[in-house]
């Protein structure tokens, strides 16, 4: 985990750009497209990460499992 992020990698997706995380801190990382905001959400369990890399869409899993569940800061 360089600089205290994850290793990112990008994603397949219409709006979320790069995912990252880290199962030790339990921090995951988002990149959007567009606008290039990137967020670190804290305290998301692997099984959170797991469904959403498995999500046929990534953005709708963002906003409806992970925006509003877990605190995070703007990066």
């Amino acid at each position: 985990m360089a600089d205290g992020l994850p290793a990112i990698r990008g994603v397949e997706s219409s709006s979320v750009s790069a995912v990252g995380y880290d199962p030790m801190t339990r921090r995951l990382y988002l990149r959007f497209v567009g606008s290039g905001n990137a967020y670190l959400y804290h305290d998301v369990p692997p099984a959170v990460f797991d469904d959403l890399m498995r999500a046929e869409s990534k953005g709708g899993f963002v906003n409806a499992m992970i925006k509003g569940s877990y605190d995070f800061r703007r990066l």
